[in-house]
């Protein structure tokens, strides 16, 4: 990996940029030894843009005005969604979103989640894919762990699941059906 990336960044004339970039990445987070990194998703299911980047913030109201009333940016409405524990926010960036995310109740996820970070911060990201379904069996073949054992209805009203950040280079992935 680290020649292909050199032989690139050479032919790329960004040899200075390109070696300082490679070795974080290639000393990053180890993805799981539960799957095994050469597998590839099967053609019956496609990986599609980034929906949005959570966000998990410990005052919803602060932060709803930070994005709207500072950086000018069009912000939703509270959404509870009392099935996930969580009132959500989206921030429209034009390419993507950010949801932000308050705790709802206290069995709430993110309430746990903001005791171990008092200020808030990345909670997960969600990326689309064209069929929710081949993609929850291909990844269960794979041994690619989730946290339920099938797709629920998420914030956009579509079918979502999420997959264990331990599978996942320690980033907590949410997959949505496009």
């Amino acid at each position: 990996m680290a020649r292909v990336l050199a032989a690139a960044a050479a032919a790329a004339g960004a040899t200075g940029l390109l070696s300082r970039v490679q070795t974080p990445f290639l000393a990053g987070k180890n993805f799981s030894t539960s799957q095994s990194l050469n597998q590839v998703a099967d053609n019956v299911w496609n990986l599609g843009r980034l929906n949005h980047v959570a966000i998990a913030v410990p005052d919803l109201e602060k932060a709803s005005a930070f994005y709207k009333n500072i950086l000018g940016a069009q912000v939703s409405e509270v959404v509870p969604l009392p099935e996930h524990g969580v009132s959500v926010v989206f921030v429209n960036l034009g390419n993507t979103k950010m949801e932000l995310l308050h705790p709802l109740g206290s069995n709430s996820p993110i309430a746990g989640f903001l005791q171990k970070n008092k200020a808030g911060g990345m909670h997960h990201i969600c990326i689309e894919v064209d069929n929710i379904h081949e993609a929850v069996m291909d990844l269960k073949n794979k041994k690619i762990r989730s946290l339920t054992e099938e797709a629920k209805i998420g914030a956009h009203g579509k079918p979502v699941i999420f997959l264990h950040p331990k599978d996942c280079g320690g980033v907590l992935v949410e997959l949505e059906q496009a």
